[in-house]
This record gives structure tokens, C-alpha cells and sequence, in this order.
């Protein structure tokens, strides 16, 4: 093979190799991340997020590490994946764009919260107050071991966790989320405005 001009329907390939391989390093590394399980890979994110509230979180075994959920339509949406062993969330609200309209959930506003167990968000934005106990911050997310089984990330990904997470004032904005149990107390679930 030759790549003069001359060479009309033959490959060139060192433009080939040139374009390929950048191309095949990236789905080489896409693959090796989702094994890992620093990509979500449970189900394909719908193509929007939605916004999440509540007075109040605790948890009991929490871990984070970076990762991307994937749509799909091939879309990658970087997140931040929280994964809490067990959680009692306080005035939760949940609200998704729907066309024009709002779908609106909230639940544990009255005495009894709500109830998660194995709790996984892929969060995209954040905003609470925060107060962890038994804190790691910077170890290899590869070796994480106090969240739910199998929330961890690649050898070599920054992580943390820390035995205990309490949160006041969420505001977060999320992809998706997964839970072994998840307990809604005084659910309501109507057309309404955003949480916030």
C-alpha cells in the first residue's frame, strides 16, 4: 500500500492508524472503566437529570469516586458516585422535567424518614452542609470497602469514604439512582414546581 495522491481507492494507512488509534485507546479505556465499575453501566441514563432535595441525610458506610453515566444515545455525562451502606433521609423531595411539565415526589415528611439500603447516586452537582466521621480523603478507589459491595472505582482513581455522612440543606442535581430497599414514607408523587 502507498500513500501517494496517486492511490485512488486504496487505504492510507498511516492516516488510518493516525485517526484509529486515539479512537481505539478511548473505547479500550471506556471498556476497562465500566469493568471496573467506574462507569454505571447498570442501565442507560434517560437524556435528562433530575434534582433531588431534603432537610437532612444521614448514612452509615459512605464511599465517592468519579465516573460517567452513559445514555442511550452514547452521551456521557460526568458524575460523582455516592454510595451509602444505609440511609435515613428527612423532607426528600425528587423532581424531573417532564416536556413541559413537572413531575414532583416527596416523601418522610412527616416523623418517619425515609429508608435506603445500598444507596448509589451519580451526582452531577451538590450543595449541603456537610459533617463526615472516620474520614479517608485520597485513597485509591480501587480499595474502597465501607460503602455498599461493589462501589468502588479504578486502580489509580482518587476515592474517599468515611464511616458516618451527615448532610443538611441538600440541593443536588443527579443522573441516576440505585438502592437495594428504598423506603418511601408519606409518598406523594403529583405535577408540581421543582424541588428547587
Amino acid at each position: 500500500m502507498t500513500d501517494s495522491p496517486e492511490a485512488v481507492g486504496r487505504v492510507r494507512w498511516k492516516r488510518f492508524a493516525a485517526i484509529a488509534a486515539p479512537a481505539a485507546i478511548g473505547a479500550g479505556a471506556l471498556a476497562f472503566m465500566t469493568a471496573q465499575g467506574a462507569i454505571a453501566s447498570s442501565f442507560a441514563v434517560s437524556g435528562g437529570s433530575f434534582k433531588v432535595s431534603a432537610d437532612s441525610l444521614t448514612g452509615q458506610g459512605f464511599v465517592q469516586y468519579g465516573g460517567v453515566d452513559a445514555g442511550k444515545d452514547g452521551a456521557k455525562h460526568p458524575v460523582q458516585i455516592s454510595g451509602i451502606k444505609s440511609a435515613e433521609i428527612r423532607n426528600m423531595c425528587q423532581s424531573v422535567k417532564v416536556g413541559p411539565f413537572t413531575l414532583r415526589l416527596t416523601a418522610g415528611t412527616g416523623s418517619e424518614p425515609v429508608q435506603a439500603t445500598d444507596l448509589v447516586l451519580d451526582v452531577e452537582q451538590l450543595n449541603a452542609d456537610a459533617k463526615f466521621t472516620g474520614m479517608e480523603i485520597g485513597r485509591d478507589a480501587s480499595t474502597l470497602d465501607k460503602g455498599p459491595n461493589g462501589a468502588r472505582g479504578p486502580a489509580g482513581m482518587f476515592g474517599q469514604q468515611a464511616t458516618r455522612i451527615e448532610l443538611t440543606d441538600v440541593k443536588q442535581v443527579a443522573w441516576a439512582t440505585t438502592a437495594g430497599t428504598f423506603k418511601l414514607k408519606d409518598l406523594s408523587m403529583k405535577l408540581g414546581d421543582e424541588c428547587f
